[in-house]
């Protein structure tokens, strides 16, 4: 049995293939995009300092200095980042950073976060700080990075033991 022959004019042939290319196309990206989410490489998060910035009569502002680790083999261009600081079960501050910054490939950044607070809530930690030298901290919240692969956001968490001691941290 043989197929018939169906016969286009030029102009529906055209938009055959370019309805086919743009098919073609949006498939190939997305499965870039696929490709892309499954080797990322989530960078890591840790405290490496808070420095006190002002004190006032009701509370003060602190710098909380992270330190973030881009495992990937490309550089990262965080867009954004949204945090909250808890010192023992005690929320400090939270906030957003919408400034960008990079984090090059198999390298580490130091990204400032500005956080305002009230002695209310750091009247237990300062405590403990005071008592023991060490307070439980808690880093939260989430980044949007722009890489080669895609945008990506994704959260984080990082908890650890702070000592007033140098600003170490374990």
């Amino acid at each position: 049995m043989r197929m018939p022959t169906i016969e286009l004019s030029s102009a529906r042939r055209r938009r055959f293939f370019v309805a086919s290319a743009v098919g073609l196309g949006a498939m190939s990206l997305l499965g870039c995009a696929t490709l892309g989410r499954a080797t990322f490489k989530e960078p890591a998060v840790q405290l490496r300092e808070v420095v006190v910035t002002g004190l006032g009569l009701t509370g003060g502002s602190l710098e909380v200095v992270l330190s973030v680790s881009n495992p990937n083999r490309y550089r990262l261009d965080a867009l954004g980042m949204t945090y909250r600081v808890d010192v023992d079960s005690t929320k400090v501050g939270d906030g957003a950073l919408n400034d960008r910054f990079v984090v090059a490939a198999k390298d580490s950044s130091l990204v400032r976060l500005p956080i305002r607070f009230t002695y209310a809530g750091l009247g237990a930690a300062g405590r403990a700080l005071i008592q023991s030298g060490t307070v439980q901290y808690r880093v939260r919240g989430d980044f949007t990075v722009a890489t080669p692969l895609g945008n990506f956001t994704r959260p984080y968490d990082r908890t650890g033991r702070y000592s007033s001691v140098a600003g170490n941290r374990r």
